[in-house]
C-alpha cells in the first residue's frame, strides 16, 4: 500500500508477498468520504438457507405483531427480538410438482432464491432462474473485490441425480448465475480463507504453498506495510485495526491447528479436505466468523450461507441424533421423531444467533456490522413430512428497519417479493424477479 498525506482510501490493503490484507473501515478514512458528502456504510445481504423444512408448530409465533412470544425453536433468536421480523405465510408456489411429479427437496433448493420451477433433468441441460443473491453482485460487486461469497457446510456434488429426476445441482446450490450456470459452495474454510486474503496480485501459488507449509501466518507478510499505517493513525484506529487483525489471525490459527491435526491423525480412512471440523458445530462458527471478516473488510457485499443441502442425512452426535436428517422429517406423526427434527432446527437456529451476535458485535462505520446488513434466514419448505411450499419459515435481521414484530401476510404471497424488496433496500433496482408481484408491504421503516 502506498501512503500519502491523503486520506486513507476505503478500499486500502495492506501487501506482501502473495498476501493482502484489506482494512476494515477506520476514522482515518473518513475525510475521503466527507469530500463524497460522508458516503453512508454500504448494505451488505446475507442469505442462509436451512434444509428440509421445519417443524412448524415450534416454530410459528402464536400472536402477531409486537410482543409475540418465541416458539421453542426460534427461542435462541430472542435476544435479537428487536432487530428481526418473524414472516410467515410467504410462498415459493414453483417448487411445487407443477406436472413433473417427485422432487421437492431439488425443486426447493433451486427455487429458494430464483422463484423460478426448475427443468426436470439428471443431465446438463439444467434451467432454474437467476438467484437474487446474484441480482445484487452483479450491482453490488462492482465495488468489491469479490461479487459474492457462497460457503456451506456440505461438500457439494454436481453431478448425476439426487432426488427423482432432478440433478444434484438443484439440491446442493441455492445460488445461480443465470438461469443455466448453478454455482457450488464452497465448505473448506482454508478455501475461503485464501479467496478472502491471499493477493490475488500474486500469481505465483509457490508462494502460498510456501507460506502454509511454513506455518506462518499472513500477517507475518504484510507486516511492513502494517508498521508504516500504525505510524499515521490515531489511538481509536490502531485499536479498531489491533482488534480486526486478532480475529483474521484467530481464523487463520483455527485452520492451521485443523490442518495439523488432520495430519497428525493415524486414522487410514480417507480423511476431510483440510480445513474441515469434524463436528458441526466447529465448522459453522468458523464459516461464520469468515463471512463477518468478508463483510468488515468490504471484500463482498453478498454472502450464501447453506447450512446444509436438500434432502441432508447428516446426523447430530451432540444432540444424540444419529438417524439421517431428512429420514427424520418424515416422521408420520411420530413424536420421537418430531423432537429429534425439533432439536435440528434449533441447533441451525443457533447457528444463525451466533451470526448475528458477531454481526452486531463488529463496529462498522457509524454503527455495527448487523445495523448495515439485511440478513435472510429460511427455507424453501415448511413442513418436510408432506413437503410443503407454503407458509414457510423466514426471518429477517438487522438493517435499519422496525424489528420485534411477527408478520402474518396473506397466503400464496410469494416470497420472491419479499426478494425484491431486499434488492431495493440494497439499492439494486429490478421490475422483477421469478414469480413476484410487487415488493413487499408491511416493512415499515426499512
Amino acid at each position: 500500500m502506498r501512503f500519502t498525506n491523503q486520506a486513507l482510501p476505503r478500499r486500502a490493503v495492506l501487501r506482501g508477498i502473495g498476501a493482502a490484507v484489506a482494512l476494515p473501515f477506520l476514522d482515518a478514512m473518513m475525510p475521503a468520504f466527507a469530500a463524497r458528502r460522508a458516503a453512508p456504510a454500504p448494505v451488505r445481504l446475507g442469505f442462509v438457507y436451512v434444509p428440509n423444512g421445519i417443524i412448524m408448530d415450534r416454530w410459528t409465533p402464536a400472536a402477531e405483531g409486537a410482543g409475540f412470544e418465541f416458539a421453542p425453536v426460534m427461542r435462541p433468536l430472542e435476544p435479537f427480538r428487536d432487530r428481526l421480523l418473524v414472516l410467515s405465510g410467504l410462498a415459493q408456489a414453483n417448487g411445487r410438482a407443477l406436472g413433473d411429479g417427485a422432487g421437492d427437496h431439488g425443486r426447493a433448493g433451486a427455487t429458494f432464491l430464483t422463484g423460478v420451477h426448475p427443468r426436470k433433468t439428471e443431465g446438463a441441460s439444467l434451467r432454474a432462474g437467476i438467484s437474487a443473491d446474484q441480482v445484487a453482485a452483479r450491482e453490488l460487486g462492482r465495488w468489491t473485490q469479490l461479487a459474492s461469497l457462497e460457503i456451506g457446510l456440505e461438500n457439494p456434488a454436481f453431478a448425476g441425480g439426487c432426488d427423482s429426476g432432478y440433478s444434484c445441482a438443484y439440491t446442493n446450490t441455492i445460488c445461480w448465475r443465470d438461469p443455466v450456470t448453478p454455482l457450488p459452495v464452497e465448505t473448506n474454510p482454508r478455501a475461503v480463507f485464501e479467496r478472502l486474503f491471499g493477493d490475488p496480485d500474486a500469481a505465483d501459488p509457490a508462494s502460498r504453498l510456501a507460506r502454509a507449509r511454513e506455518d506462518r501466518s499472513l500477517l507475518d507478510f504484510v507486516g511492513r506495510d502494517l508498521t508504516r499505517l500504525q505510524s499515521r493513525i490515531g489511538a481509536p484506529d490502531r485499536s479498531k485495526l489491533d482488534q480486526y487483525l486478532e480475529a483474521v489471525r484467530d481464523v487463520e490459527r483455527r485452520i492451521q491447528n485443523l490442518e495439523a491435526r488432520t495430519a497428525r491423525s493415524p486414522l487410514s480412512v480417507p480423511r476431510r479436505p483440510d480445513g474441515i471440523p469434524d463436528s458441526f458445530e466447529a465448522h459453522a462458527r468458523l464459516m461464520i466468523d469468515l463471512q463477518v471478516l468478508a463483510f468488515q473488510a468490504d471484500l463482498t457485499r453478498v454472502v450464501t450461507f447453506m447450512i446444509g443441502h436438500e434432502a441432508s442425512e447428516r446426523v447430530y452426535p451432540s444432540l444424540e441424533v444419529t438417524e439421517g436428517h431428512h429420514t427424520l422429517t418424515h416422521h408420520r406423526g411420530d413424536l420421537e421423531k418430531i423432537e429429534k427434527v425439533a432439536r435440528i432446527n434449533r441447533l441451525h437456529v443457533q447457528m444463525f444467533a451466533d451470526l448475528l451476535q458477531r454481526l452486531s458485535s463488529t463496529p462498522d462505520g457509524d454503527g455495527s456490522l448487523l445495523d448495515h446488513s439485511l440478513m435472510l434466514y429460511g427455507s424453501s419448505l415448511s413442513d418436510g413430512n408432506q413437503h410443503r411450499h407454503d407458509d414457510l419459515p423466514i426471518v429477517l435481521a438487522g438493517g435499519p428497519f422496525s424489528g420485534g414484530r411477527h408478520h402474518r401476510y396473506a397466503k400464496e404471497t410469494p416470497m420472491t417479493n419479499l426478494l425484491l424488496t431486499l434488492l431495493d433496500k440494497a439499492g439494486v433496482r429490478v421490475d422483477r424477479l421469478g414469480d413476484s408481484s410487487g415488493e413487499l408491504a408491511g416493512l415499515t421503516g426499512v
